[in-house]
């Protein structure tokens, strides 16, 4: 929170300069208070001074502590303006014009929560109409900027609060605008955007210390992070000594290195025993399953005489996250960038005549890790049409695993740290007024279902206490769907992620947007925001706000064995169940007793779905959409999708 001295604000009147008082830039015009709850106005003046708060009727007071820190609690408000706020000290007044009560919502999370209405990166479908119409004085945007600490602030960094233009917007949320636009059409009071959001960035970031010790996984480095020096200069010091330690302790760990030997980039290497795999693909939706690391990818093939002579480039899909490329025990090229294709420039005389062998080391840092893309991304080329593919039968070892390294540099600045975003970024926010939150995230812990299960209630948890155990409303997007479209039932990290997600609904209080039919098979931030807006608003409006509105799909209840068949009942189902596109149902999945999964006959019976496959003579477990890109179509009355699923009998 960048504490902002009074003289700071071009609205501010200035009576005295006998005193000084700084306070947050969420105080400022144009403001937006939460109605109908107390209202704190929080911020810093001359120790033990007296401090007075006017706002319509009403005038508090309070006395700065002994380090000049005050607080008052204004009494709970109803909706409208525009007020003034004036703050008092015995000499000095600083006053804010255009202030409204209304409704407040925090919007968070990583690059979809970020992405803007316009930019460079990702395109929001019809963006530029959307922002040309983007002009509702009802709504009020606040944008924290990014930023990272080791340590609790109270100061941020914002430009303040706008009102909605199409000026204003471009560079805001497209999800927060989105919902908002359905909540001021419907509520027609002032809204509140509060965006403070970073992409890329895990879920532990967002999450306090302090909840962070009481969890085993994060324990460690939390505490780890609490020790860290607070001089800059000692912390670059420090990361680039350990950085250094890395990068020695993972080549010793690393099975496919000896010394200044790569051992698996060599020509002749016995893999027979290695995992096969067609690519691209996430390695977590292997037998091998989550791991962060180095793995492994060889492939040995043979080639003619006449291409060998004529071969000059190596493409690769994207990796997720770096590579280093080998060509028969050559390295051919490495890059750290992500989500690019990579064409590596071949020597001449490289390729041979005969058998050749291809191997990347793939390194993955977090979440999942594998290869984007397309099929066609692999291939050796020549300038003259010579195409060889490569995108099938790679051979496939993990060299080490993340969690056998001892060594965790800690990188000054690096928002994917524990608990370095909620301190620099939610906790300034404390303890301003709002309704709830809404949340976009959850690509990042991809490969990390298990631990996310227990992570992400615990975040919510956590916001909750820090603000005073008031158990706001929490609305959060399903993954949208990304990737290839698997023809077979496989296992698949993203729809763990989902499920996850899922599971966090037993959270009181919690709301899920699904957005599994609006995905990008090869965009991680899909264009359609407008719909994951209108979703997380339908949920505000009828479970925070009363109206009597259809606000989720279909969701799982319970199942039943009926002979050979499951019956699947599900809630939410309205005036009934239906296809999107008018074909039979698809998207589920059965398995009996030994867990292999085969595709189901699906029949809509009234709220119900009756499943059976001749390759399942007695079913005992269902999924349904299980796969980062699934083909699935179940929708209610209200065209909303069914979410993921997974259940056992």
């Amino acid at each position: 929170m960048k504490w902002i001295l009074f003289c700071a604000f071009l609205c501010t009147e200035i009576i005295s300069q006998a005193q000084e008082i700084s306070i947050s830039p969420l105080f400022g015009d144009g403001m937006v208070l939460q109605r109908d709850k107390s209202i704190p106005v929080f911020g810093k003046t001359d120790p033990n001074a007296k401090i007075s708060i006017t706002f319509r009727s009403q005038t508090a007071t309070a006395l700065a502590d002994s380090e000049g820190k005050w607080q008052v609690n204004l009494k709970p408000e109803v909706y409208g303006g525009p007020d003034e706020l004036i703050i008092k000290t015995e000499s000095m007044q600083l006053v804010f014009n255009d202030v409204y009560v209304g409704e407040v919502w925090i919007c968070s999370g990583q690059s979809n929560m970020e992405m803007p209405m316009l930019s460079n990166w990702a395109h929001v479908n019809n963006a530029e109409k959307e922002v040309a119409e983007a002009n509702d004085s009802n709504i009020h945007l606040f944008v924290v900027e990014r930023n990272t600490s080791f340590h609790p602030l109270q100061e941020m960094t914002s430009t303040g609060w706008k009102v909605c233009t199409s000026q204003a917007v471009a560079d805001f949320s497209a999800v927060a605008y989105f919902f908002g636009r359905n909540l001021s059409n419907s509520l027609n009071m002032p809204i509140g955007l509060i965006q403070t959001a970073w992409g890329g960035t895990v879920a532990e970031a967002w999450t306090s210390g302090e909840t962070l010790k009481t969890l085993a996984d994060f324990k460690e480095s939390a505490i780890a992070i609490e020790k860290l020096p607070t001089d800059k200069k000692e912390l670059e010091k420090k990361y680039q000594k350990d950085l250094e330690a890395l990068f020695i302790e993972t080549a010793q760990l690393d099975k496919g290195i000896e010394g200044k030997d790569t051992l698996y980039s060599v020509l002749d290497l016995d893999d027979s025993d290695w995992m096969e795999m067609n690519l691209p693909g996430m390695i977590e939706s292997t037998k091998i399953g989550s791991v962060d690391g180095a793995i492994w990818f060889r492939k040995t093939l043979e080639v003619t005489k006449e291409n060998a002579q004529k071969i000059n480039s190596l493409h690769i899909a994207a990796p997720d996250d770096s590579d280093e490329t080998w060509l028969n025990g050559v390295k051919v090229g490495e890059s750290a960038e992500w989500d690019v294709p990579r064409i590596y420039s071949l020597p001449k005389g490289l390729v041979k005549a005969g058998k050749n062998t291809i191997a990347v080391r793939l390194t993955d840092w977090r979440g999942a890790g594998g290869f984007m893309g397309e099929a066609s991304h692999f291939a050796l080329t020549s300038e003259d049409g010579v195409r060889i593919e490569l995108a099938n039968q790679w051979k496939v070892k993990v060299g080490y695993d993340m969690r056998d390294v001892k060594t965790r540099p800690v990188q000054p600045n690096e928002p994917n740290q524990p608990s370095v975003l909620y301190n620099a970024m939610i906790n300034p926010l404390i303890p301003y007024a709002f309704k709830g939150v809404i949340w976009y995230q959850g690509e990042s812990n991809v490969g990390r279902a298990e631990q996310y299960k227990e992570l992400f209630p615990a975040m919510i948890s956590d916001w909750r206490t820090q603000w005073g155990a008031d158990e706001f409303p929490f609305l959060f997007v399903q993954l949208a769907t990304y990737l290839k479209r698997n023809e077979q039932p496989v296992e698949d990290s993203w729809s763990e992620l989902r499920e996850a997600q899922r599971n966090t609904l037993q959270l009181k209080n919690t709301g899920m947007a699904v957005a599994v039919d609006i995905g990008d098979a090869d965009n991680i931030h899909p264009g359609n925001k407008q719909d994951v807006g209108k979703r997380l608003a339908l949920w505000a409006r009828n479970k925070v706000y009363a109206e009597n509105i259809p606000y989720c799909g279909p969701s799982y209840k319970s199942m039943q064995l009926k002979e050979s068949s499951l019956v699947v009942e599900f809630d939410h189902c309205y005036q009934g169940l239906k296809t999107s596109d008018q074909r039979e149902v698809t998207g589920f999945a059965i398995a009996g007793k030994d867990g292999v999964y085969h595709w189901a006959k699906a029949k809509i019976d009234g709220n119900n779905i009756v499943l059976s496959s001749d390759q399942v003579i007695q079913p005992v477990f269902v999924r349904y959409a299980w796969s980062s890109n699934p083909d699935c179509n179940l929708i209610n009355s209200a065209e909303l999708p069914a979410s993921p699923f997974q259940a056992n009998l």
